[in-house]
């Protein structure tokens, strides 16, 4: 498609929306989009050379300067390294910047294997359960009230998107009440985490998991309003690993009919 036509809705697209941020739309950001997307799918397998800037610029009919900044930007998340006389080549993906929002949004576009999933759960334990445990030490009474009117409002949602923003903001106000500048700051990763979870799998879909959903949160709003860590800590590990469980089951029942 070329890039001055009007794209269709990507996976970009839905996780900006959830989390409030209005998606890009100029000839850079659809550059960067296509390419990004077609090396995350492996049609620019690593180690390969990219295309000439002339084959590329014929593809996405746009400026060179246009051409020369999208190449910059993916440069700039360790996907690809220009060498004088050799070209523009493809680095291997273990030095990708997986925390790098579109790098990670690229994946849900190609669609995410179980272990991608499985890692993101993984890194999501590693920092929302402790944050779960300080924000139980630290959260104002505002912040322990907004948790769970937070929780309630979950229980309301008509839509997977509109519990999606719910939950997002629920996440994010633990991330704030916990005190500490860097678990606010990691929970960009958990926010893209989350979102993009919403486009393979959500609760609404399903009336019990819906129901499960909003008492485990409601659990850890309990436990960071009592103060108590350990059960923070605990609530938290158990609404990640079952969201990883109810994404990792719709792609294992979905996946088979995709490839057929």
């Amino acid at each position: 498609m070329a890039t001055r036509e009007t794209p269709e809705r990507t996976t970009g697209d839905l996780i900006a929306s959830i989390a409030g941020r209005v998606p890009m739309r100029n000839l850079h950001s659809q550059v960067l989009w296509q390419l990004g997307v077609a090396m995350v799918r492996g049609d620019y397998p690593e180690g390969s050379i990219l295309p000439s800037d002339t084959e590329l610029l014929a593809r996405f009919s746009v400026s060179r300067t246009v051409l020369r900044e999208a190449l910059k930007t993916l440069a700039a998340k360790g996907m690809i390294e220009a060498r004088a006389r050799i070209g523009t080549r493809v680095l291997p993906r273990q030095r990708w910047n997986l925390f790098d929002s579109d790098v990670l949004a690229w994946h849900f576009e190609t669609g995410p294997d179980v272990e991608l999933l499985r890692s993101l759960a993984e890194i999501r334990i590693g920092v929302e359960v402790e944050s779960a445990a300080l924000a139980a030490a630290r959260r104002t009474d505002e912040q322990a009230e907004a948790l769970l009117a937070c929780a309630g409002r979950m229980g309301e949602a008509r839509t997977a998107e509109e519990f999606a923003r719910t939950d997002l903001q629920f996440h994010r106000t633990v991330a704030e009440a916990s005190g500490n500048p860097f678990m606010a700051s990691i929970s960009a990763l958990v926010e893209l985490a989350l979102t993009a979870a919403f486009t393979i799998s959500s609760p609404v879909e399903d009336e019990a998991a819906m129901r499960a959903t909003v008492r485990a949160h409601g659990r850890i709003a309990e436990a960071i309003k009592a103060g108590n860590a350990d059960e923070a800590r605990l609530a938290m590990k158990a609404v990640i690993t079952e969201g990883f469980g109810r994404a990792a089951g719709r792609m294992a029942v979905t996946e088979p009919t995709q490839k057929g």
